[in-house]
């Protein structure tokens, strides 16, 4: 792949071109020392992967990241230094349009930063190459529903590039009322889930739970996915994680977790398809609505990346496509 740098830390961009020089599979199109001057770059000498840091002068890295997504479009990780500690900007940058976020490989010290750099770029590749989606298992007859459940109601969220920031929005206009469970599956790295669960809460005011797995569906919560493990259904209503399809290029699968409510939640389901890139949740989408479910993808105006929706509206699998601002009225 061609990858552009944009750091303006001359020691950070040494220990990214030693990382990206390792198997030499890879090769540096440009380095960037300004967020404005990664823009330009964009334009000028469209890069495969834009390796953008956070802290940046005069166009820090979520102002850049935006701008390219609107200029120039292409793929971005964002690279930076401690991002744990900088969650805010973390998720503003993902919901900007990158892809994932990464720790700063450094020259000495802390061994493994390349070997994760590098598998954050594998998996991103194989998303620009469309990598195929494994089609899941297709929805079957439902068994008898548990009795003695409280909730009557369940809305299934899958949501990958630019998912954070939509999520926010969502949830701000939008309060699962106590007889509905809210469930959230959106690609992220394991070690920023629970963070974002925190986010989320404090940005929309909701209550706002990290799936530990084993747990039911819970009225009036959102519960958001916390692993990259793949989240599924049990016919119980419990909600529990599993490795497999290991070999499933999108992790969390929305995929995954979408076949599962078509085929054991039997009462009332909402699926909802946000922002993304690649095709996951298509399939899973279309699933439950020939399970009977409504099913709802965002528009391609309001989305960060028009894939996911884009795929579940050639499907037919969206029974409606709406702006983001509109979906919270269709929740209802």
């Amino acid at each position: 792949m061609r990858i552009g740098i944009a750091n303006d830390s001359a020691t950070a961009s040494e220990a990214l071109r030693r990382a990206l020089a390792i198997g030499g599979e890879h090769q540096v199109a440009w380095v960037a020392r300004t967020g404005a001057d990664a823009v330009r770059l964009c334009r000028d000498l469209p890069p495969d992967l834009v390796l953008m840091d956070l802290a940046m002068p005069v166009l820090d890295g979520v102002e850049a990241t935006r701008r390219i997504m609107r200029e120039a479009p292409c793929a971005i990780l964002v690279v930076t230094a401690a991002p744990q500690d900088n969650v805010g900007q973390v998720f503003r940058a993902l919901g900007a349009g990158a892809l994932d976020v990464t720790a700063t490989p450094v020259l000495l010290g802390r061994p493994g930063g390349e070997a994760a750099l590098l598998a954050k770029i594998r998996t991103i590749a194989k998303l620009i190459a469309g990598a195929p989606v494994p089609a899941g298992s297709a929805a079957v007859p439902a068994p008898a529903a548990p009795s003695g459940s409280p909730v009557a109601r369940l809305v299934a969220i899958g949501a990958s590039t630019g998912g954070p920031i939509a999520l926010a929005r969502l949830l701000a206009r939008w309060r699962p009322p106590a007889d509905t469970a809210a469930v959230v599956v959106q690609h992220i790295d394991p070690a920023f889930a629970g963070q974002l669960a925190r986010w989320l809460g404090e940005q929309a005011g909701v209550p706002v739970r990290a799936i530990a797995g084993g747990e039911p569906v819970e009225g009036g919560v959102v519960q958001v996915a916390a692993s990259d493990d793949h989240l599924r259904l049990t016919p119980e209503r419990r909600l529990v994680y599993d490795a497999h399809p290991r070999d499933e290029v999108y992790r969390p699968s929305v995929d995954v977790f979408f076949h599962s409510v078509a085929r054991y939640w039997t009462r009332n389901a909402t699926g909802v398809l946000l922002t993304g890139m690649g095709r996951d949740g298509a399939a899973g989408l279309l699933a439950m609505r020939q399970a009977g479910h409504a099913t709802i993808a965002q528009d391609e105006a309001t989305c960060a990346v028009y894939g996911m929706p884009r795929a579940a509206a050639e499907l037919g699998a969206a029974e409606k496509i709406l702006p983001l601002d509109k979906i919270p009225t269709a929740l209802g």
